[in-house]
């Protein structure tokens, strides 16, 4: 969205008050109580962060609130806790031990139940487990799972005995599994026969087995039996998880965790092609999505909450494990596509279980929107109290459709702004209490000091398009690079001296409410999942014939953004339907299904700098507008303008 485009949006933008009677049902009972808080918040942050950190369950208490600036804090310093016993043991003890914690429900129809009782118990079986490999505290642990009820289970057990784990998306390639594990180096790998998807089986195993052969750090994968499929198990590395757990005690007493020990670490695609590994601390990170969803969600003990995001990216850890367990809530986990097998499974799902708390994102939704609503009318959908957001810009028409048609104009549209880097959403209205503003990403939320400035670090007037920062740490804010600390600095510290740079162009309207519109590097959302250009180039690169290649993020309708790449062919090299498959195949198999590109264009030029670099902008702003704005003379030949205005002009803006 260019500069006119979001400063027209946001001038039409109406805010949209709460209803009286859900403002009063809340916990603060009223908006003006909220606004007293959130100024609280800023204006005495230790004071905000001690007492919701004393509104769960410690050991030792701290020596120390807030300790340091960014890029170097701490937070409740020397304070000893355990994020498995927040989540689970801490509810049981207040009398919720029959309450149900967890419901999975597989794409095939499959079920499982679990109380908060019985899933403390499958939780301690499975950290025994992780134990008798030799796992403790600050060990690695990578759990390559879809979204099983098994993968809660292995991540609250890491959560118990203080390992570090990392969740690997199911539906990455080998290569990219590949490069997450040699920089991770996990001790035990746990991991499925196969996984479902969209009726289809994906083998898991298969791909472990094919990519660690040299590793020997790995001492033991653990096996889900998901499907039934016979798999190759290695004698005194391989074992399955129902077999293993059998004999393995329900008593795990809590490992004793400092507040800032690491717990996460979470890989998320930059503009280079190695990913970065994104250290969270484990008990820093519960205390903040305690709060956090507690107020975007308006949670209260008796709802049925869904996040619809893949356990294999953090929001699921954010909203799914911490944010609605440490809440108390019921929390549902679909494993299979939300469009399969019949495209309104999304509905069905809601009324089911009668969710009436959903996390998702602007891309389900613009799915939902695209079916008309004659797919909603064979389900009762009433349920439904607040949806919160995050992925990508959350266009007004879709915000309007889901407030004035999905909900009757009877729910809460809670839109967000959070990264892998910041965990949870440090932009976004409190549910019920915050007036909601179509397509803005909220305001700055409870402790954050969020700012738009210019390149030189000066925060601009309002309405004005900048680099969006973070200026104060919080708690769950990212801790370090896994084995780079140097990376650290310069990724998020070195472009504006004591912020943290987001990497996203944003503006902050006369309101205070902030609109995010985009990276400002060359990394995309595709349906909330970040890419980066650099890996999809890499594997374009490999394909006989081809010289150049730029790869962009362009708008779509369903996803948010989809990759279209510009290939620049070798001298004598023809473009054909064969290499444009080949340039298919090679981007699937290195990064996944989900970077296919929509469209792959052949040209006979790319618009670059005298120093070589690609203008990938330039490309995005002709797909996208059909001109270039801006100077151009600043290329080295500037004609090449032309030759890919012409070109998008006959093959993708006809369309």
């Amino acid at each position: 969205m260019d500069v006119t485009g979001i400063q027209q949006v946001v001038s039409n933008s109406k805010l949209v008050f709460p209803k009286k009677q859900k403002e009063e049902s809340t916990a603060l009972g009223s908006s003006k109580a909220f606004e007293e808080l959130l100024k609280q918040s800023q204006e005495n942050p230790a004071h905000f962060w001690d007492k919701v950190a004393k509104e769960l369950m410690w050991y030792e208490p701290w020596e120390e609130t807030i300790t340091g600036e960014l890029p170097n804090f701490s937070f409740f310093k020397g304070g000893i806790s355990n994020p498995c016993y927040n989540l689970l043991d801490r509810h049981i003890e207040n009398g919720a031990a029959n309450r149900t914690a967890l419901i999975w429900e597989g794409e095939n129809g499959d079920t499982k139940f679990y109380t908060y009782q019985m899933l403390l118990a499958e939780v301690n079986r499975f950290a025994n487990v992780l134990k008798s490999f030799g796992v403790g505290k600050g060990d690695a642990v990578a759990v390559y799972l879809p979204n099983l009820a098994e993968a809660f289970i292995a991540i609250l057990a890491c959560f118990r005995i203080g390992a570090v784990y990392n969740a690997i998306f199911s539906g990455f390639s080998e290569k990219s599994l590949r490069d997450r594990l040699v920089n991770f180096k996990p001790k035990v790998i746990v991991t499925a026969d196969a996984s479902l998807r969209r009726g289809k089986q994906i083998p898991l195993k298969e791909k472990v087995d094919n990519v660690i052969a040299d590793m020997t750090y790995v001492k033991a994968v653990i096996v889900v039996d998901r499907l039934g499929t016979e798999q190759n198990m290695e004698q005194g590395r391989d074992y399955w998880w129902h077999e293993i757990r059998k004999t393995a005690s329900i008593h795990c007493e809590p490992e004793r965790i400092e507040a800032n020990e690491p717990g996460i670490v979470f890989y998320t695609s930059g503009t280079t092609g190695k990913p970065k590994g994104v250290v969270h601390s484990g008990m820093a990170f519960v205390v903040q999505n305690y709060v956090y969803a507690k107020y975007h969600m308006d949670h209260r003990q008796d709802d049925v909450f869904w996040c619809s995001a893949d356990i294999g990216w953090l929001t699921m850890h954010i909203w799914g494990i911490a944010g609605a367990l440490a809440n108390g809530v019921t929390t549902l986990v679909y494993e299979g596509a939300p469009d399969y097998p019949e495209r309104d499974r999304f509905y069905q799902i809601i009324d089911k279980y009668r969710v009436n708390k959903l996390f998702t994102a602007p891309t389900a939704l613009r799915m939902l929107k695209s079916l008309g609503e004659k797919a909603m009318e064979p389900y009762h959908l009433e349920c439904l109290d607040v949806i919160s957001l995050v992925g990508e810009p959350f266009d007004p028409e879709t915000w309007q459709w889901t407030h004035d048609v999905l909900g009757k104009g009877d729910i809460c549209v809670n839109n967000t702004w959070g990264q892998t880097e910041t965990a949870g959403c440090p932009l976004a209205g409190a549910a019920w209490l915050t007036p909601m503003k179509p397509g803005s990403a909220g305001v700055q939320f409870l402790g954050a000091d969020v700012d738009v400035v210019d390149n030189n670090g000066n925060s601009v007037p309002p309405g004005v398009l900048g680099n969006l920062v973070i200026k104060k740490p919080f708690p769950m804010l990212c801790r370090t690079l896994w084995q780079e600390p140097d990376r650290y600095y310069s990724a998020y510290f070195s472009q504006v001296e004591g912020c943290y740079f987001a990497s996203d162009l944003a503006l902050k309207d006369e309101d205070g409410y902030f609109w995010v519109v985009g990276r400002s590097d060359d990394a995309f959302n595709v349906a909330g999942h970040r890419l980066s250009t650099m890996e999809m180039e890499s594997a374009v690169l490999e394909c006989k014939g081809v010289s150049e290649v730029a790869v962009i993020g362009v708008p779509d309708k369903i996803k948010g953004e989809v990759p279209l790449v510009f290939v620049k062919l070798a001298e004598g090299v023809k473009g054909s339907q064969e290499l444009r498959h080949q340039i298919n195949e090679s981007i699937v198999s290195t990064v996944g299904q989900i970077a296919k590109p929509k469209l792959i264009l052949f040209t006979e030029t790319l618009p670059k700098t005298v120093s070589g670099k690609i203008m990938r902008r330039l490309l995005k702003e002709i797909v996208t507008s059909g001109n270039v704005a801006g100077d151009v003379t600043g290329l080295e030949d500037p004609s090449t303008v032309e030759h890919i205005k012409e070109l998008v002009a006959e093959k993708v803006l006809r369309e």
